[in-house]
């Protein structure tokens, strides 16, 4: 790449040079470069010989987004030997030792654009100078509402959990307000708070007055049963859950008005929610989504596109964003076979492509500027 630009990580050992510190590496995990989702060895910082500092080099695309972590380490065998004998690794021991190291990552102490990522470990921003706007995320200073926390206790699903309510704008009806539905809501809702961003949009004219749903997942488990094409979840949030919400902030509900937005499994959990009951369900907002499901290695139709082949269900009035990383090849694979097969009915589809991977930096964009999409014709015909 002629305009590629040099990138270097430096990391300072807080126990010194090489004659006190126990480290003996300091694992890079970046999003979309070094992470799992490639078939290359993992890569670990250098130390500059007599110093507390490590660095590592790389060159990046100048559109590139993602986030990264540290990983000190005080072993040689993190990994299986195998990964690093091989030029291709293979991706079951790549995801095994990573999986393994990730409770331990953490952030870049000298970078504050930082949170707490998914998993639970801290991560750390890092954007290149063309890398696409990301609508309402930057400054984050816009005054708004509290947000209301409620507990759902659902009979159909056996469980309870967290669930935000969050309203924005003044809405000359309450009852018409579009809603959107976001999965995995205890991340939007705590790790990297949606709010101020939603706020700004709407002052600013770019999305309407709206009803902002967030569902907490409870956890990775139950989260794994619950997003891929779970028939009861849905039927719970249809009947349980929409009319605890509308007793608190009134909204239409009108599919054309509805939106449900999720990353990964919850990418997927949204497409299958609007395909499956479309009277309900018409907008979806998938980012990353899992369409290779439930075939991890990525070989032979996912579930929803086997649905869609057998004429089960069908996009046809659908209003889709579909947004999938190119440095996530097995799920960018997977989202561009779906939209090869949603292309053949008529509904109206948007497809962006994001030079970065698996990543909440590159999805938080995405939401925004998918909502301002999908609700577009409510801001010229109210």
């Amino acid at each position: 790449m002629d305009d590629a630009i040099e990138v270097t990580f430096w990391w300072r050992d807080p126990a010194g040079d090489e004659t006190r510190s126990p480290h003996r590496r300091v694992w890079l995990y970046i999003t979309g470069v070094t992470d799992h989702h490639q078939n290359a060895r993992p890569q670990s910082l250098q130390r500059l010989p007599g110093t507390d500092a490590w660095f590592w080099r790389t060159t990046l695309s100048p559109t590139w987004r993602g986030s990264y972590c540290f990983i000190p380490s005080d072993r040689d065998d993190d990994f299986s030997p195998e990964v690093f004998s091989a030029n291709a690794p293979d991706r079951a021991l790549l995801r095994e030792g990573w999986r393994k190291l990730l409770p331990r990552a953490i952030a870049d102490p000298l970078n504050p654009h930082s949170w707490r990522g998914g998993r639970g470990h801290g991560v750390s921003a890092l954007e290149m100078p063309q890398a696409p706007a990301q609508p309402g995320w930057d400054p984050l200073n816009e005054a708004h509402p509290a947000a209301r926390c409620l507990e759902w206790r659902s009979a159909r699903l056996g469980n309870h959990r967290r669930v935000w309510i969050y309203t924005t704008g003044e809405a000359v009806d309450p009852q018409t307000r579009p809603l959107a539905i976001l999965l995995d809501g205890q991340f939007w809702a705590e790790s990297m708070p949606v709010w101020s961003p939603l706020a700004a949009l709407t002052r600013e004219g770019r999305l309407p007055p709206a009803v902002y749903l967030l569902i907490d997942a409870i956890d990775n488990q139950r989260r794994g049963v619950e997003l891929p094409c779970h028939r009861d979840f849905w039927l719970a949030v249809q009947e349980e859950l929409l009319p605890l919400v509308h007793g608190y902030a009134p909204f239409s509900d009108r599919p054309d008005r509805t939106v449900v937005a999720g990353q990964s499994f919850g990418g997927l959990a949204a497409m299958f929610a609007a395909l499956n009951w479309p009277q309900r369900f018409g907008c979806v907002l998938s980012q990353s989504g899992s369409y290779w499901w439930p075939h991890r290695d990525g070989r032979g139709t996912g579930f929803i596109g086997e649905q869609l082949r057998q004429g089960e269900v069908s996009a046809a009035g659908l209003r889709v964003w579909l947004e999938a990383g190119q440095r996530e090849p097995i799920i960018f694979r997977a989202n561009q076979a779906l939209l090869a097969q949603l292309t053949t009915t008529q509904q109206t589809i948007f497809w962006r492509q994001v030079d970065g991977g698996h990543d909440a930096l590159c999805w938080r964009g995405g939401l925004t500027a998918g909502l301002i999409q999908l609700w577009q014709p409510l801001l010229s015909h109210p």
